[in-house]
């Protein structure tokens, strides 16, 4: 049988409560929901328009009709939880930071939530609190390497200075070699994106063979200069200069920046330099490939170009590495933006090798 519609009486006290509940911004929203839920009742709204307005089922509407009704608007509140979550203990903090960075469970290479807690006795709600206020994430890694060049200070004071002070009437490139780069087909053709799947490929690949490619970063205008070999040699670098050469006003100087590779320094480059004097070449310091600006963009030629290409032959990967290079030069070209001086770079590459000095130290006990 339907439940007989029941209108209640409020008095003017408990009303001006209730409304005062819905107006103070710190209700919760339960609790409001719930004064919401007997103000519309004492309108004469029946449960399961109530039920309607406020989203919610008639069940509930019921529930907090009888609730009210017995113990007023304290019945309208949360019953108290069966006992507060335990505390913990200093001692057990303690423990926990030490595991967590002193210890490797038995079970893993590092730490995970459910790890710790089974290790320490403790919820993993507890373990997640701990970890965030010391901002500890074991799952996380980064990987690092120290330049140990002896000229590592003089060569970023050069280049940084290149890219913050570029010296008139001349041209700054960064230049660079990416090799190896592999022509991969899929095994099955691509299922295209289409509203409610993503686009999907099968995870193995068929090789068609690898290209190599130069460029030349412009730092003042974010242009690039490319060439795409079949090798990387010595010669296929020379004749890399060579085309800068030609693509270049003549009456500029040019400072290029580039890494340590043995292709750079042969005899046959340093003599076809010794005959161009425009050509001024800044090394940077080994194991600091960072400092070079063109791997900024050979990351975004494998972010758009390459990771989602398909290629089935050599051919067509040389030609979209072109087409990349026309499309940003004409459309995405910007110049290099460097903010961190010298200064900041060495300051903090001294503090990296005095942080793993004191952690080896203190490793090894001496």
């Amino acid at each position: 049988m339907a439940r007989k519609h029941e209108v209640f009486e409020l008095s003017d006290t408990a009303k001006k409560d209730l409304e005062a509940l819905l107006r103070s911004p710190k209700t919760p929203q339960s609790l409001a929901l719930r004064a919401r839920m007997i103000l519309l009742t004492a309108e004469g709204s029946t449960v399961d328009a109530v039920a309607e307005a406020i989203k919610t089922t008639v069940r509930s509407v019921y529930k907090w009709r009888r609730r009210f009704k017995a113990l007023g608007i304290e019945g309208l509140k949360d019953s108290p939880r069966s006992g507060q979550p335990r505390k913990l203990e200093a001692a057990q903090v303690k423990e926990v930071l030490r595991l967590t960075v002193e210890c490797i469970p038995h079970e893993a290479t590092h730490w995970s939530v459910r790890l710790m807690a089974k290790a320490a006795g403790i919820t993993t709600w507890q373990v997640r609190q701990i970890w965030d206020a010391a901002d500890l994430k074991p799952h996380r890694l980064k990987t690092f390497k120290i330049s140990n060049d002896p000229q590592f200070a003089e060569k970023v004071i050069d280049v940084v200075g290149l890219y913050l002070n570029p010296p008139d009437k001349a041209v700054v490139l960064c230049v660079d070699e990416k090799t190896q780069i592999q022509a991969l087909d899929r095994t099955q053709p691509l299922l295209q994106l289409r509203p409610g799947q993503v686009e999907r490929r099968t995870h193995d690949y068929k090789r068609n063979g690898t290209t190599s490619l130069y460029a030349a970063f412009d730092v003042l205008t974010g242009t690039v200069i490319g060439r795409v070999t079949q090798r990387h040699r010595a010669k296929e670098f020379l004749d890399f200069l060579r085309q800068i050469d030609r693509a270049t006003p003549k009456d500029l100087d040019l400072h290029v920046v580039l890494d340590n590779s043995s292709t750079h320094k042969t005899a046959e480059v340093q003599q076809w330099l010794g005959k161009h004097p425009r050509f001024k070449l800044h090394f940077t310091p080994t194991s600091a490939s960072w400092l070079n600006a063109v791997e900024r963009w050979f990351a975004q030629l494998e972010r758009r170009a390459l990771y989602r290409g398909v290629f089935s032959s050599v051919q067509e990967l040389r030609e979209e590495i072109q087409r990349f290079i026309r499309v940003h030069n004409a459309r995405s070209a910007k110049p290099l933006k460097w903010t961190k001086s010298a200064e900041a770079i060495l300051d903090a590459v001294a503090r990296a090798k005095q942080s793993r000095l004191v952690e080896v130290t203190n490793s090894t006990g001496h």
